[in-house]
């Protein structure tokens, strides 16, 4: 695994990066990414016969990510979708995807249910992330979604794989940046590019804060953030710490407000 922190990105490549493979149980990064500093990731769990797309992304993104799909599977036969929370950036392709296979279960929380009919649909298959907040795949690991309100959203969640002990963390430890490293290599240079998006993004220290330790007891060896790079095994603690100690959004704003 720690081979492919060298990995870089190159935006003319058509092919999924596997990131994790065991028997029965693959994650994939689909590959995806614009070479603009506010590039978008995605993902594809495979694991017996489910076929788990983590975050789909924006309409204009959805023909390009069908092939990436079509690389690993026939894409009708994506059976579940995780949306994280309903900006575009993550959901807008949802209705293309339902299109395609209109029994895809869409795993997300109450608050971002609520507004993906906005999107024009309507009649799909809903699971509530709080009501249900482990899914099991066939081959006995799980998806735990762990909830993350106000980053930025408040419906905001995290998706825990526990076979592959990966995090997809969403916006949280999102970064900005126009390298070509798919994996993060030096981390204060990842912390520079994690601030130009959490300062104003997401809502306080108090949020961070909570999430990190929503995260105690859980070995996480992967932070798979819906934009930038990648976070592995060997800057997790790191990254974690720096989030839970980020003076961002209310902080700054209301300084004098947070130092009572």
């Amino acid at each position: 695994m720690e081979s492919a922190y060298l990995i870089e990105i190159d935006h003319a490549d058509q092919t999924p990066t596997v990131l994790y493979q065991d028997t029965g149980h693959c994650i994939y990064w689909l590959g995806l990414s614009e070479p603009t500093a506010f590039r978008t990731n995605s993902y594809l769990i495979c694991d017996g016969d489910c076929a788990v797309l983590v975050d789909p992304g924006n309409r204009a993104c959805f023909s390009r990510l069908k092939e990436r799909v079509a690389q690993i599977l026939p894409p009708q036969q994506v059976t579940d979708v995780i949306v994280c929370h309903q900006d575009p950036d993550v959901a807008a392709s949802l209705p293309d995807w339902l299109v395609l296979n209109p029994d895809i279960r869409v795993h997300t929380s109450p608050r971002t249910q609520v507004l993906l009919p906005h999107y024009g649909i309507e009649g799909y298959t809903y699971v509530d992330t709080e009501q249900q907040p482990v899914f099991t795949l066939p081959s006995g690991a799980a998806i735990r979604f762990v909830p993350a309100p106000f980053l930025h959203f408040p419906g905001a969640f995290a998706s825990y794989d526990t076979a592959a002990k990966a995090l997809f963390t969403g916006d949280v430890l999102a970064s900005l940046d126009v390298g070509k490293r798919l994996w993060a290599g030096d981390f204060d240079e990842l912390a520079g590019n994690m601030r130009l998006f959490h300062v104003e993004y997401m809502a306080s220290s108090v949020a961070t804060r909570g999430f990190v330790r929503r995260l105690e007891g859980l070995q996480i060896d992967m932070l798979l953030p819906q934009h930038g790079q990648l976070i592995g095994r060997h800057m997790v603690a790191q990254a974690l710490q720096w989030l839970a100690e980020l003076p961002c959004g209310t902080d700054l704003i209301y300084p004098d407000l947070s130092d009572e």
